[in-house]
């Protein structure tokens, strides 16, 4: 049979999603403990894969076993086995024509980044940080110009393994509580480093140092050489996929109750 997991993680310690030959993965744990539960050998499918530093709330995974167990055994067996900073949040029976992956309809990502002249303490590694006061008109200004379908080139990393990249980006939406900014992303799929190229370019123009009009230069350009540096990862979350309605997967865990600037909308 076919399952689907919903997995929240901080990634802080953790190479990224994707196994690697020496371990140290988020896909290394979930295999390890799936695999220490089930008593057998486990592999897994994922929404999206997360670089190294980067969390997610509600990574939707699927995987083929032959063991039966209770969705709720699935869920508390596997978490036995997994570290402090990775739970399953919920098991799903789905068909198996249902991938993880290739069914996804769209992703969606926050950035929660802390404006302050003091570096994170207690929220280090949750939030990426800048001492520059940022102007909320600047920002949104500089965001309309990457919404649509576009070639998105400039804002990818030179690993990335795309077929395309081309994609569309639907919607950046901007809330602040405090001192904390929460920009969320959602598009249809990402590129390698994608949503951290662009708030290193947001950040530039919304702290007075570029013109929206050189963000659009840019995207149009589409030489990485030209945009900001990549931005620190510690501040990005992968909020998780999109699915159609027929498969009725959950798209929200309690883990989105912690998460900074939920609610609050930024008035400009």
């Amino acid at each position: 049979m076919r399952l689907a997991l919903g997995l929240s993680y901080r990634g802080t310690a953790y190479k990224g999603w994707q196994s690697q030959p020496g371990g140290g993965t988020v896909q290394d744990a979930l295999e390890a403990a799936l695999g220490r539960f089930a008593a057998c050998e486990v592999r897994t499918v994922c929404a999206g894969r997360t670089d190294a530093g980067v969390h997610a709330l509600n990574q939707v995974v699927h995987l083929d076993i032959d063991r039966e167990r209770e969705n709720y055994s699935w869920v508390r067996g596997t978490n036995t086995f997994l570290p402090d900073d990775i739970a399953v949040q919920w098991c799903q029976r789905v068909p198996d024509h249902f991938h993880a992956r290739n069914g996804a309809r769209g992703r969606r990502y926050a950035y929660l980044l802390l404006e302050s002249p003091v570096r994170p303490a207690l929220e280090s590694g949750q939030l990426g940080w800048t001492f520059r006061p940022l102007d909320g008109a600047r920002l949104r200004a500089a965001a309309n110009v990457l919404i649509g379908e576009h070639d998105y080139s400039a804002f990818r990393s030179s690993e990335c393994q795309a077929l395309s990249p081309v994609k569309q980006l639907r919607e950046i939406s901007i809330r602040r509580q405090g001192a904390v900014w929460r920009l969320e992303f959602e598009g249809s799929a990402f590129l390698h480093h994608m949503v951290r190229n662009i708030m290193g370019c947001l950040i530039m123009v919304a702290s007075g140092r570029r013109e929206s009009a050189w963000l659009a230069d840019v995207l149009a350009s589409r030489d990485r050489k030209l945009a900001a540096p990549t931005f620190m990862p510690d501040g990005l979350h992968f909020l998780g996929p999109r699915y159609d309605a027929e498969w009725a997967l959950p798209e929200r865990t309690p883990p989105f109750d912690a998460l900074p600037a939920d609610t609050a909308v930024l008035a400009f």
